[in-house]
């Protein structure tokens, strides 16, 4: 399988990336092909120009200054996104990440009366989201899981309607230990090799 790992932290020695390290091994791991995009590593700009937005709705032009992302999420058979949350959901960089490569008529047809979105990501067919949460489990029970929706539910929309889902998370990570942190990462590795 052709995975397109998408990383966001600003820190380059931050408990995420040794999240994406896990994630990258446990695909290898698995015989999987994974590509790399380090959103501040190669210093994605996450908003939109004016002309960007401008263009949103307009076939061909909205691709433009995004096609690289975008070809290597029309290659990509699983879509893996490697973040913290903040703030109930994804960074800001991984957000505007999303606003400008998965745009209209390249990833999705825009609804019509009664209608659905039209999924132009069929390609996908594993969506996966790792993520550590500075609160604990049951503060979610109330809060909901936004950031786990946009990624899952959200994107999950405009890909293969039979995909499979995985959300794997840490909670209260500014509080957590260091063999709970060593756990997870080798459960993210594991998970990962028998995708």
């Amino acid at each position: 399988m052709r995975a397109l790992v998408v990383y966001c932290h600003p820190v380059g020695e931050s408990f995420s990336a040794a999240l994406r390290d896990a994630v990258l091994r446990g695909l290898k791991a698995g015989g999987h092909e994974a590509d790399l995009i380090d959103l501040y590593g190669e210093d994605f700009q996450p908003a939109l120009t004016r002309q960007e937005r401008l263009d949103y709705h307009q076939p061909g032009l909205n691709a433009r200054t995004v096609a690289d992302h975008l070809a290597r999420v029309k290659a990509a058979e699983a879509l893996v996104f490697v973040a913290p949350t903040w703030w109930y959901g994804p960074p800001a960089m991984l957000k505007g990440w999303l606003d400008r490569v998965l745009v209209p008529y390249e990833t999705f047809g825009l609804p019509r009366p009664f209608r659905p979105l039209e999924r132009r990501l069929t390609n996908i067919r594993l969506i996966a989201a790792v993520s550590t949460l500075g609160s604990p489990w049951f503060w979610w029970l109330w809060v909901g899981q936004p950031g786990r929706r946009i990624l899952l539910d959200g994107v999950g929309g405009i890909i293969h309607p039979r995909a499979r889902k995985l959300w794997l998370a840490l909670h209260s990570m500014d509080s957590t230990t260091e063999a709970k942190c060593s756990a997870f990462l080798s459960r993210v590795e594991a998970r990962f090799a028998r995708l």
